[in-house]
């Protein structure tokens, strides 16, 4: 039997050698941007740090994840990315200018990082339109001194949204009206000085409000009556002096609040021998019968916290007050990497410099007046030095693609070519 006759000249035809490729982990087409990394489980693109100026040519339109940060990119336009996309990171690039219809048809996008590209400033009304399935919008310290009225219109799913750190002087009411599954909003560190009755009107599903380092000097009594889940709110580091109890008095649910100021007499509801009595004048002795698990929040001016059994009133902060921490022991690990919550990972999995939730949805960090800062117990602000070190470019895991690396392909192609010789040299001994 001549080598043309064997299964191998089969094998080596163009369905035989795709199928083996695809069985090595290869990608046939091995479509990957020039200094990029990409595999397929899921369909990942990772191009960061490599000073891009644009968008690389070449993401395979099939791509769920792309990983553009930390490059210099400084246009985004109709046409980068494909439909596909469900995670696409940008933050710390330049980005000027972002094209209005960039993100159209994006319906499977569930996240999207913009955040650290500080000389965006401003954004179209309809930028984000139609991304019925983001779950989390980072626009941090992108310098964006107003928002448009409409522009988180129809973000029907989304549950975290980032806006700390910008220059944010005034929120047009009803901004957020379509958010009803937004559970954490972070607006700390804008130059804020107001809070209307309409300003956070349709947050029914809110849980945590960070308003802390802006310049906040009125807030409606109104202001807060949507907000019927509002577990967190921190108000520290305004200009607000007083807070009214009435406006308080709207958050049913409220266990934490941070403040540095005076509010009006907030009555305590429960038990019976405290009603009537101010919030802010009660102690932790004056709960000596509560159970372990009813005192998990007790009134403390230590803390911060009240009892939600109470069902009203809060503990005006006097400057000692401990951010809550939901989850103790917890700190920020620059080298964790950064999953989608809820999504089993492979062994193929890419490790980046990142988190998602454990570095955003950490109360431990819910202080901090932007991902490197942070807030010391007495309310004063520490600034790190510099980012976390991004970590050093990894050896990708099996079956990873490398981009513009004919070495390794051609060995891996060889490397097939021995097997398959060795097969069919076993094959012909086998039938003599």
């Amino acid at each position: 039997m001549s080598l043309l006759d064997s299964p191998l000249s089969f094998m080596l035809s163009g369905c035989g050698l795709e199928f083996l490729l695809v069985l090595c982990g290869l990608d046939f087409s091995w479509s990957c941007p020039r200094h990029c990394i990409c595999y397929t489980t899921p369909s990942t693109v990772s191009c960061q740090a490599h000073n891009f100026l644009t968008v690389p040519d070449g993401i395979p339109p099939e791509s769920e994840r792309i990983f553009l940060q930390n490059n210099k990119i400084h246009r985004l336009l109709q046409g980068h990315f494909s439909t596909n996309t469900v995670t696409l990171w940008i933050y710390s690039n330049n980005i000027t200018y972002i094209e209005p219809s960039t993100f159209h048809g994006f319906t499977l996008l569930e996240e999207l990082d913009l955040g650290d590209n500080r000389h965006l400033r401003s954004l179209a009304e309809d930028t984000f339109h139609g991304l019925s399935r983001l779950n989390a919008l980072h626009l941090y310290r992108c310098g964006l001194s107003s928002l448009p009225n409409n522009i988180f219109q129809g973000l029907r799913n989304l549950q975290y949204l980032y806006l700390q750190d910008n220059h944010l002087k005034f929120l047009p009411d009803d901004a957020f009206m379509d958010l009803h599954n937004l559970s954490h909003l972070f607006l700390h560190g804008n130059r804020l000085w107001s809070i209307s009755e309409n300003t956070f009107r349709g947050l029914r599903a809110l849980d945590r409000l960070l308003l802390h380092q802006n310049q906040i000097e009125w807030v409606d009594r109104l202001a807060f009556h949507d907000l019927k889940r509002l577990t967190t709110l921190y108000l520290f580091n305004n200009s607000l002096l007083q807070l009214s109890g009435q406006c308080l008095d709207m958050l049913p649910s409220l266990e934490y609040l941070r403040f540095r100021g005076s509010t009006s007499t907030v009555g305590c509801q429960a038990p019976s021998d405290m009603i009537g009595k101010d919030m802010k004048e009660l102690r932790k002795d004056d709960f000596p019968n509560c159970s372990p698990s009813e005192s998990r929040a007790q009134t403390h001016n230590l803390s911060g916290t009240v009892n939600p059994s109470m069902n009203r009133g809060v503990v005006g902060g006097s400057g000692n007050n401990h951010a809550h921490s939901p989850r103790p022991g917890r700190t920020r690990n620059c080298t964790k990497p950064r999953m989608r919550a809820g999504k089993v990972k492979g062994d193929n999995e890419v490790h980046h410099s990142k988190e998602v939730m454990s570095d955003k949805d950490d109360s431990s960090d819910l202080t901090e007046g932007g991902k490197h800062d942070h807030t010391l117990p007495d309310g004063t602000v520490t600034r790190r030095k510099q980012k976390c070190t991004p970590r050093t470019t990894m050896r990708p895991p099996s079956g990873v693609l490398q981009a513009n690396n004919r070495a390794t392909l051609s060995q891996s192609i060889l490397y097939i070519y021995a097997l398959l010789v060795a097969l069919v040299t076993t094959s012909a001994d086998f039938v003599r």
